[in-house]
């Protein structure tokens, strides 16, 4: 185990085969009082996209991420990293996650919804038996057929409640550990805005409720994802929506919650957004500086939770010292675009 005590920020890129659309690929990080990024790939397969950052709760070296052929871990803040031993065959994760009272059980998500679970710290895993019925918006002709778990939440209060954001699928929840899951956004729908979901938290602070942020913006529920309710964010697009990428909570601030948006996936601009009152109402933040592309990540320190980073798809990263009250550039090199996922630890 490292004894480095400085704590890094970490950037993951990750492009998608789509028409001019250039993939770029990559790992960067940078010492959290720092401002110079460096590449830290040794280890991780070539190109690696990375759509996923898990910092380990108590080990502040060990950090997992998801590339197109796995999770990868490093114990060692990235300066080495070796593939994590598990039977995907080499699939795309596109989400990892700990269980925030246990960190030796940990979660994976994978394109085609499919989910794996470690109970020993990451050395053994077995894929979850996730079956759900989508809503028929999402499978019928035009639609994404990959259904991608896009991120993965375990209740602070309850380890067997755990919910998963499915790419154009809805919120997953199993309340039993991972055995059986179901759907808990079926409904009628004109389209499937309202079902391209991008990440879920579960609320610290009062026990029931969830919260969900998908293309159409940001959804609540306070019966364990059985009932939803808008949650009202000012409008970025016209369709009269927020596009909605992240949303964390400040680290021992529970009723702090912060959500990072745009006006669709790749826009001309980005936001943030606060609400300090456990989501009942939300503000648009005042940074100060004006990103130019959609925010997609959102990343504190754990050890200091008024250090926050923050950072667009077009590979523009912002530092507040202050909580989100002031904000600092600290832009990746040139031409490091696509940004998937952050961390901190």
């Amino acid at each position: 185990m490292t004894t480095n005590h400085t704590s890094y920020v970490y950037i993951g890129l990750a492009g998608e085969t789509a028409p001019n659309r250039p993939i770029k690929s990559g790992l960067y990080r940078m010492p959290v009082a720092g401002e110079r990024w460096e590449l830290a790939t040794r280890g991780l397969p070539e190109a690696p996209a990375i759509r996923a950052i898990a910092t380990h709760p108590e080990q502040a070296g060990t950090v997992y991420v998801g590339t197109q052929h796995g999770p990868y871990r490093t114990t060692d803040h990235g300066d080495h990293w070796e593939k994590v031993d598990i039977a995907d065959h080499g699939l795309p994760v596109w989400s990892l996650a700990f269980d925030p009272r246990d960190p030796r059980v940990m979660y994976a998500g994978y394109e085609n919804c499919g989910i794996f679970r470690s109970d020993d710290g990451g050395e053994r895993w077995r894929e979850l038996p996730v079956t759900v019925r989508f809503p028929e918006i999402t499978v019928g002709p035009g639609a994404n057929p990959a259904k991608r778990v896009l991120k993965l939440a375990v209740s602070p209060t309850d380890p067997d409640e755990i919910y998963g954001a499915v790419e154009v699928g809805g919120v997953i929840r199993s309340l039993d550990g991972g055995e059986t899951w179901q759907n808990m956004s079926h409904g009628t729908y004109l389209n499937d805005d309202t079902v391209d979901m991008h990440a879920v938290l579960v609320a610290r602070w009062r026990p029931g409720t969830v919260l969900a942020i998908a293309r159409a913006g940001l959804f609540s529920s306070t019966d364990r994802g059985g009932h939803w309710a808008s949650g009202r964010l000012e409008a970025l697009n016209p369709k009269g929506q927020t596009y909605c990428r992240d949303i964390r909570e400040v680290p021992g601030d529970p009723k702090t919650i912060w959500v990072a948006a745009g006006a669709n996936f790749q826009s001309d601009l980005g936001a943030l957004f606060r609400s300090k009152d456990g989501g009942a109402s939300w503000s648009r933040v005042k940074m100060g500086v004006e990103p130019k592309t959609t925010m997609i990540a959102l990343a504190f320190d754990q050890r200091q939770p008024k250090r926050m980073f923050c950072a667009t798809s077009g590979g523009e990263v912002f530092a507040s010292e202050d909580g989100g009250e002031s904000w600092a550039a600290r832009p990746l090199p040139e031409g490091a675009t696509q940004v998937y996922a952050m961390g901190c630890a």
